[in-house]
């Protein structure tokens, strides 16, 4: 474990965040507020390369810090599923201070999901230590999928000391991993709920989901429908704001109290589909029907063509596979029971901040208008 006195020290250098899966709807929100910081540096590591623009929500920046630069954000294209391409992608990384892992790859299966994920969080890591004697810490985006949540009605409010559950789990694996292997540097889990913001080519995008829904059923002049299972639109459940996910993930990075910890990270408060619902569909000018369980994946398979004449008549700068998430919400409205944990502990050591679910969902919805992604 590191001591207080060696992290306060090295704190008061400048920081080099590695932020793997920057392209997601978490690792773009983390590169914004990591690059608002006055004493960061921030390397993005993604599959994919680089858009033009980082683009998360507007960051709130103190005054006088300067906007993101070339200087302070820059990007590497990398396949960490291959080990030596990552070490040497990754070789130049030397002043490299934290990795922030946020990156994911989709199977259709839950135990596919573990060789890639841990393979991709092993070959990152190791490339990286491997070059960069400063590593302080590794701070690790998981899930509720930790306490089963994704198999089935699990114990509410979940808290981070619950018993564990039959494997196959990565999140589990990936969590062994860095236990196993710390010692000059500290980690971090940080397991939020459902995480909203802005991210376009992401397969686990709950918001993208329900504004292109709402904006193809005000083009069918339908009103809006919840489309998942009956008694989903009952049930308690929370979410979690990017933006406050980001601000945890430093927190937690950072403070020496929180080396080697589990932390639950969401908004702070509970909702249920059935009072959300009509303020998401008032925001977009539709009347609310009766819920009716339709899977997205189904009726939202031949709605391309559809999508492309909305794209030219409004001018909007996505393609409809862009914007396509419907399996993840068909998963996430399928939860017909409580889906929420206890957010106390890191209240107890020192994070505190919280966000409004009903005010982050319109302000998303307003910075995906505004971004031409929906009309």
């Amino acid at each position: 474990m590191v001591s207080v006195g060696r992290t306060l020290d090295a704190m008061s250098k400048e920081n080099v965040a590695v932020v793997v899966g920057a392209q997601g709807v978490i690792g773009r929100t983390l590169v914004d507020h990591l690059s608002a910081l006055d004493d960061w540096r921030v390397v993005g590591l993604s599959r994919r390369p680089a858009e033009s623009g980082w683009g998360g929500r507007p960051v709130r920046r103190p005054t006088g810090t300067p906007a993101p630069s070339t200087e302070r954000v820059r990007h590497i294209s990398v396949d960490l599923l291959d080990p030596a391409a990552s070490r040497a992608s990754l070789a130049g990384l030397s002043d490299a201070t934290h990795i922030f892992y946020a990156a994911f790859q989709d199977r259709p299966t839950w135990a596919e999901l573990v060789e890639p994920n841990v393979a991709m969080l092993v070959n990152s890591v190791r490339a990286i230590e491997a070059a960069a004697p400063g590593l302080r810490h590794v701070s690790l985006m998981q899930g509720y999928k930790v306490y089963g949540a994704h198999l089935g009605p699990f114990k509410t409010p979940a808290r981070e000391d619950d018993a564990g559950h039959m494997p196959p789990e990565f999140n589990v694996t990936q969590q062994e991993f860095l236990e196993s292997s710390a010692g000059s540097w500290t980690w971090s889990a940080l397991r939020p709920s459902v995480v909203c913001g802005f991210g376009v080519g992401n397969p686990m995008n709950l918001a993208m989901v329900i504004a292109v829904y709402a904006a193809i059923s005000k083009e069918l002049g339908l009103p809006l429908r919840f489309p998942g299972r009956p008694g989903a639109y009952d049930t308690l459940l929370e979410m979690t704001d990017a933006g406050l996910l980001a601000r945890a993930a430093v927190w937690a990075a950072t403070s020496p109290a929180t080396a080697n910890q589990a932390f639950n990270i969401n908004n702070g408060d509970l909702f249920r589909w059935r009072e959300m619902w009509p303020k998401i569909a008032g925001w977009f000018g539709l009347e609310v029907a009766p819920p009716l369980h339709m899977p997205l994946t189904d009726v939202m398979a031949d709605k391309e063509p559809l999508w492309r004449r909305m794209t030219e008549r409004h001018d909007l700068k996505y393609g409809y596979q862009d914007v396509s998430s419907w399996r993840f919400g068909d998963a996430v409205f399928s939860w017909d029971y409580d889906f929420f944990a206890d957010g106390s502990k890191a209240r107890r050591f020192g994070f505190h901040d919280f966000v409004e679910t009903e005010r982050m969902f319109l302000d998303i919805f307003e910075n995906l208008r505004r971004r031409k992604v929906i009309p």
